[in-house]
């Protein structure tokens, strides 16, 4: 049976509605390219691991989808990099995929290169990502810290990833109830030290 991570059922069943037949594609072209591969997420999106070792991901947008490799500047031409954050430009449906055989082999690439223990030239010693800036609080996150100090110092104390799932979380509410449906649950949970998605956090 595919290794799979709850919190990436979480990830596609949240996604748009018009990214969750893709991710769910693309997730089980991963397990099908490499029956070995094992679920987890990464920096806020689904990942497919082989060997330890990162293999691809994927990650949804309000307009788009994205498929992407570790080792994608050894795999897939240059060029495809200046299209999105993946390799394969922006997909906004099934359509938008490479065939089947094309994803594929890029999977058996990946695997090919990470059993030769080859390593992401991106991110070799020496090389370092741009820290993202500081979450910026919305004005009224900060009103609701101001009445609730439990909740303000839950959140100060995650790291800075988790409260921009918070912030994030928050600002895609459509209409104002649902946001303040959302602060509410959001308070709770950051006044008991928990981060948005800690129900499929692995324990």
């Amino acid at each position: 049976m595919p290794k799979r991570d709850p919190r990436i059922d979480y990830k596609i069943a949240s996604a748009p509605e018009f990214a969750r037949p893709i991710l769910t594609y693309i997730r089980a072209l991963a397990h099908k390219g490499c029956p070995e591969t094992e679920e987890t997420v990464k920096w806020g999106m689904p990942f497919f691991t082989y060997g330890g070792s990162p293999l691809m991901h994927m990650a949804a947008f309000k307009a788009h989808v994205v498929l992407g490799f570790w080792l994608g500047r050894l795999i897939v031409q240059e060029k495809a990099f200046e299209k999105a954050m993946g390799q394969f430009g922006r997909i906004a449906s099934l359509k938008d995929l490479p065939a089947d055989k094309v994803i594929l082999g890029c999977i058996q690439k990946a695997m090919a290169l990470t059993d030769q223990g080859v390593k992401n030239p991106a991110r070799s010693p020496g090389h370092q990502a741009k820290p993202k800036p500081p979450a910026k609080l919305p004005a009224y996150l900060q009103a609701a810290f101001r009445g609730d100090a439990a909740a303000a110092a839950g959140f100060k104390g995650l790291p800075p990833g988790k409260q921009r799932e918070y912030i994030e979380w928050l600002a895609e509410a459509k209409t104002d109830a649902t946001r303040e449906k959302r602060l509410a649950q959001a308070l709770e949970w950051m006044a008991e030290g928990k981060g948005r998605n800690w129900k499929y956090e692995k324990k």
